[in-house]
């Protein structure tokens, strides 16, 4: 691996991504509200969001949720540094998923019942999405022999030619790590969602800014995941990754929100039918491509 683009892929994706995934949040929003007949707020509603949260005074229900919110916010921004650099993507779902067990302390040092059911269900939310992602991991590995993102993207044929079941699963999970309904368990960005925040519950000012940072930085990682399918046909990824993107916006405004239980069973199943039975359609009839 070329050590400059790495670096360079990595500084690229630490600056941007936070004004990537600001802008998307603020597009999020104004498609919302047009949908819902209102005006909405401007596109830097969001920066302007964030901006006023880190000015206020420091509060905390506990000093310590401060650190572990710092802890999400730096693992998850290495996470998406990692597969921007071309990095080992196992590495990348294991120090994804390593964030947000910060996220969990977090909400459970606040010592809130909100909070701590907020805790719970991210807790359950970890538990459906990784198996989707490590299968996304192995896929890859099986289409192309390696697990670094840099060795993927130059594959000859695009993953999706052999992996459609496990992107179909990918995209429902999407829904579950962007936090939209109807498998919003744990926290929403909407407000039309609820007022109570669960995870969030007990977070201002700095923290929420950084947890808001954070769901920013792995809203470009997870639409990078997405690309990742599409590596040598850009802009056919470039296009499909615009279009996720509405149609996730698109069914959080069309679904209520479902029970904890019906998250579990509709994304295991979706992960066992599509992602699993890909995964073994592709050891029976194929090996490295």
């Amino acid at each position: 691996m070329n050590v400059i683009p790495a670096i360079l892929g990595a500084v690229i994706f630490l600056i941007a991504a936070p004004l990537l995934g600001g802008l998307l949040s603020g597009i999020d929003r104004i498609i919302t509200a047009r949908m819902q007949s209102r005006r909405g707020p401007p596109l830097l509603q969001p920066f302007y969001d964030i901006a006023k949260l880190w000015h206020k005074e420091k509060v905390f229900a506990n000093p310590v949720e401060g650190i572990f919110t710092a802890a999400y916010l730096i693992l998850t921004a290495a996470a998406g540094a990692m597969f921007f650099a071309g990095l080992n993507l196992l590495l990348v779902v294991f120090c994804l998923a390593l964030a947000h067990t910060f996220l969990i302390l977090a909400a459970y040092a606040a010592n809130a019942p909100y909070s701590h059911i907020g805790a719970e269900r991210e807790l359950i939310a970890i538990m459906v999405a990784e198996p989707i992602l490590i299968l996304l991991g192995v896929g890859f590995f099986m289409v192309t022999g390696t697990f670094l993102v840099s060795e993927i993207m130059g594959a000859a044929v695009p993953a999706i030619c052999y992996l459609p079941g496990v992107f179909l699963a990918l995209f429902a999970v999407l829904t579950l790590k962007l936090r939209k309904s109807p498998f919003d368990i744990s926290t929403s960005h909407h407000a039309h969602q609820e007022l109570v925040k669960g995870v969030t519950s007990s977070f201002a000012g700095k923290t929420l800014a950084k947890v808001e940072l954070a769901h920013w930085y792995e809203t470009i990682l997870l639409l990078g995941m997405i690309f990742l399918f599409f590596a040598g046909c850009p802009v056919i990824g470039l296009i499909v990754v615009i279009v996720g993107y509405f149609l996730e916006i698109l069914i959080d405004n069309i679904f209520p929100r479902v029970t904890w239980q019906m998250t579990v069973k509709s994304l295991w199943i979706a992960t066992l039918v599509f992602g699993v039975l890909n995964i073994i359609l592709l050891g029976f009839f194929g090996g490295l491509i």
